[in-house]
């Protein structure tokens, strides 16, 4: 194990760029939001200062609204597409003139990553005092969530791109896209000269996803408008699930830090209104699981996903409801050949083992997982999810995604998308901090 840490701890720093860390080098050159809240978590087990950085120079490309771009452009690279000349994050007035970005975002990770830094921290007073110094920046973002992508007030947020669910290319957004009539770009790939192109989303999705970040363009990334005419609007289980829990770090460290009553008053409202609507309309108890809904077409989206899984992290199902969703996870994604967990339900014609989000393992959505069944007693349950993703790390090395099937990891077997993936080994040192 030991030799994995000082991997995994080697791949960090050779990823490191001077302020932050790209998630793998050629085929992700920038910063991204939710890799850098894991990547800090990692980093602040054997460097406290590399880990703050890393969140101050994400919170330095916050725009004044509160937004946090999903990817930061710190230096031209001709390795990926689309770059900021595509994105145009600079059409909206608010945005932020000296970082060019996108003008997308991304899971909001920032909260219980501060949280789980100062937990890891061995000088206490001086986590606290980095924690004073930028936690309102954090509060700024949530406070621009609930002001500006809940336009029903019901305390869920929507998407409007499925690249801000994280999940690029699952087969959750298949039934959206063939409402929209996308046009065919004319334009080079990079990441397919990089990787396996069986292993990533196909060109015929990136026309999707190029004409939805061009109808944001048109409306210079104006929220009203986007929830007006944005073909993808979507509450995410996944995504709203890190706001609530990056909810509950704030108020844990406002309170530790003493005073800011009226941001504490304000999270604990934004809380109690979130989690009832979630549990109304996000949880299917026929499927028994937590699903997505549809709000461009008013429906939900009753497909099963690692993402269903995801608000056992936050504390918000019941009892109840937290076993129904372990019996699903077990039905569909815990079969005797499979490691958990598969990114979608294993038991459709849908899921792909090797593709990206249409059913490969990634460990982030594991490290919640395994934290998420901890909190609600499933210890068993928590330690083969834990254990699994060890194994699998010890097998094929620190890449992106796996596959979840144990049988193919016989020979010469590696792992999919980039390698030296700087989440994996971050979270690998957090799993296995003890």
């Amino acid at each position: 194990m030991s030799k994995m840490r000082n991997k995994a701890i080697e791949i960090l720093k050779a990823n490191w760029r001077d302020g932050y860390t790209v998630p793998s080098k050629n085929l992700y050159p920038y910063q991204w939001k939710w890799d850098s809240g894991f990547i800090a978590i990692g980093l602040a087990h054997f460097d406290q200062k590399m880990a703050e950085r890393e969140v101050e120079t994400l919170l330095n490309a916050q725009w004044i609204n509160g937004f946090i771009p999903h990817i930061v452009f710190h230096k031209v690279s001709d390795t990926y597409f689309p770059g900021p000349n595509f994105h145009r994050a600079d059409l909206h007035p608010l945005a932020n003139k000296e970082y060019p970005s996108t003008g997308m975002t991304q899971p909001p990770v920032l909260g219980f990553t501060l949280e789980r830094m100062h937990e890891i921290a061995k000088d206490k007073k001086e986590s606290l005092q980095f924690i004073k110094n930028n936690i309102d920046r954090v509060y700024k973002n949530h406070q621009y969530f609930y002001n500006n992508r809940d336009p029903k007030d019901e305390g869920l947020v929507y998407i409007y791109h499925n690249w801000e669910s994280g999940t690029d290319n699952s087969p959750l957004w298949d039934p959206i896209f063939e409402t929209i009539d996308a046009p065919v770009y004319n334009f080079e790939r990079r990441d397919t000269s990089i990787i396996d192109p069986s292993e990533r989303p196909t060109k015929r999705e990136y026309d999707y996803y190029l004409h939805i970040i061009d109808i944001a363009k048109e409306h210079n990334y104006n929220d009203a408008k986007i929830a007006e005419f944005s073909p993808f609007l979507v509450q995410d289980p996944l995504f709203n699930s890190m706001l609530i829990k990056s909810n509950s770090a704030l108020i844990s460290l406002y309170k530790m830090i003493g005073g800011n009553e009226d941001k504490i008053e304000q999270l604990e409202q934004w809380q109690e209104k979130s989690i009832t609507s979630f549990n109304r309309k996000l949880y299917d108890k026929d499927l028994g699981a937590y699903i997505h809904y549809d709000l461009r077409n008013d429906k939900p989206i009753r497909m099963v996903s690692s993402s269903s899984f995801s608000p056992l992290y936050a504390g918000i199902p019941n009892k109840d409801q937290a076993e129904a969703l372990v019996r699903t996870m077990m039905d569909k994604f815990g079969g005797e050949d499979m490691y958990l967990c598969a990114s979608f339900d294993p038991s459709t014609d849908k899921f792909n083992p090797k593709k990206y989000w249409r059913g490969p393992v990634w460990i982030n959505l594991n490290w919640m997982l395994y934290h998420g069944l901890l909190d609600y007693g499933f210890n068993d349950l928590a330690q083969r999810v834990k254990s699994d993703s060890i194994e699998i790390l010890e097998k094929v090395g620190f890449y992106e995604y796996f596959d979840p099937r144990k049988s193919i990891y016989k020979g010469d077997v590696k792992g999919y998308g980039g390698s030296d993936f700087s989440w994996s080994a971050a979270l690998f040192l957090d799993l296995t901090e003890n």
